[in-house]
């Protein structure tokens, strides 16, 4: 791949310099800003062949039933994926990779009164239960626990991205308890077009960046970076800052803003400014009510009014799942109970301040740290064992089983004085559970007493 070479702009030159603070804008919000603009510039004999190049995703029957219920009308949860299919011209990005990839994965959530939104990266590296998903080659995969980006994979064998989105959306969702609502996604090719189109965007490392695996060869300073190069430098991971897959998020993150705002520099430019939109309309797989350029200005027109300082870009809370698990130091885990309280936050339609939930999940309560006595309260033979199979895999220590003095619809969560974080981290995994001190419980141990209510295969 060529270099540009290192280069300072000169004052008063058009340039996009990535910095480590600024406003945020998603993937999705800021190419879908850009591309409407666009479109406006370029004019509406331009509008068909744009409009034709968004490719549909058809999920109906393919989400299933038990899907969470939008507890706040109005509002959206808009998934965003940025896929990496290794076949094609991205066949060198990895070897022996099952067809389709997903590298960044995120949710925007839009208010029911527009005036705020908040965008939630999910790490890929996140370790969460896959739900039974189709394959789309007529067979069906069975629940496990793995790496979030693999739900992508396992729905794309068969090369479909409709069938990737559906287990994608179901893996979310189980995980979260948030109903998604749209869905799209922009590929590694068309990504690279969007950038060359533009002339490029330029970057500032602070250090040089080597990294074989995403194909970039970088020294430090100010440079424009364009085609693999641009492509590199939103992939590199483990040559730059802390190798966590948390800084690349930032990384993509400031790209993309960078990558809107030339963009949007560049609407008196009709050549670079129809080559982007084609590039981008090319990228883009939605879902059917998305798939257009109507439906797309109407989602950027929505979040126009949006103050700065009011849109968010957020993180799941979480932390390496080698403090549970000594064996894994690939992934991480959710951290609980913050990452449960953002859930609930956003089904609320709640505002979430990204300073103050850093501060609430500076010191998190690692779950094999939580000692957990679990009782069956259902009279239903093997229930208890059940559940706390569940608890283990989900990293806590199981200090025993046993039965309950009665049957309950209920289920509890019961700790004794100086435990009340433990209780909160196993609270957060139970849905529907009620908590509460007793002196009576385990003196060294967080009591659960399993009601008749709680389907094990809930528990997160």
């Amino acid at each position: 791949m060529g270099s540009t070479g290192r280069r300072r702009a000169p004052a008063g030159s058009e340039k996009v310099r990535l910095t480590r603070r600024g406003r945020f804008l998603t993937w999705g919000a800021g190419l879908c800003s850009a591309l409407v603009l666009g479109v406006a510039s370029v004019g509406a004999w331009l509008y068909q062949d744009l409009n034709g190049n968004i490719q549909g995703a058809d999920l109906d029957n393919k989400l299933g039933g038990n899907r969470p219920v939008n507890l706040s009308p109005g509002s959206k949860n808009i998934l965003v994926v940025g896929s990496d299919s290794r076949d094609g011209d991205n066949a060198k990005y990895g070897k022996g990779l099952t067809t389709m990839q997903s590298d960044t994965l995120m949710m925007l959530h839009i208010p029911a009164n527009r005036e705020w939104a908040t965008v939630v990266s999910f790490p890929r590296d996140s370790w969460v239960e896959i739900p039974a998903c189709d394959k789309g080659d007529g067979t069906k995969s069975a629940p496990h626990h793995s790496k979030i980006n693999e739900a992508f994979a396992i729905g794309g064998t068969s090369g479909e991205v409709a069938e990737a989105a559906a287990c994608t959306i179901r893996t979310v969702e189980a995980n979260t308890g948030l109903r998604i609502d749209h869905f799209t996604s922009v590929d590694f090719q068309g990504f690279k077009g969007m950038v060359n189109a533009l002339g490029g965007i330029e970057v500032c490392p602070e250090q040089a960046i080597h990294d074989e695996k995403a194909h970039l060869d970088l020294e430090a300073g100010c440079q424009t970076v364009r085609d693999e190069e641009a492509l590199g430098y939103v992939r590199a991971r483990y040559s730059i800052g802390d190798g966590s897959d948390t800084g690349r998020i930032g990384r993509q993150q400031e790209f993309m803003q960078a990558l809107a705002e030339k963009a949007q520099s560049k609407l008196t430019s009709p050549n670079a400014l129809y080559g982007f939109l084609e590039s981008a309309t090319k990228s883009l797989t939605t879902d059917d009510d998305l798939a257009g350029i109507k439906p797309l200005y109407g989602l950027a027109s929505e979040l126009k009014g949006v103050p700065s300082d009011r849109l968010a870009f957020l993180t799941v809370p979480n932390y390496p799942r080698e403090a549970d698990v000594p064996s894994d130091k690939a992934n991480v885990v959710w951290q609980y109970p913050h990452a449960a309280d953002l859930f609930t936050a956003l089904a609320k339609d709640q505002e979430v301040g990204k300073e103050q939930l850093q501060a609430d999940a500076k010191n998190p309560v690692y779950a094999s740290s939580v000692r957990v006595q679990v009782l069956n309260g259902t009279g239903i033979p093997g229930r208890a064992a059940a559940v706390a199979e569940k608890l283990r895999q989900a990293g806590f220590t199981v200090a025993g089983t046993g039965n309950a003095p009665e049957t309950t619809r209920t289920t509890t969560v019961s700790h004794p004085q100086g435990l009340d974080s433990q209780a909160e981290v196993l609270a957060a995994r139970v849905p529907d559970v009620r908590s509460g001190q007793n002196t009576g419980a385990a003196a060294d141990a967080v009591t659960l007493v399993v009601g008749t209510g709680l389907d094990p295969e809930d528990i997160r």
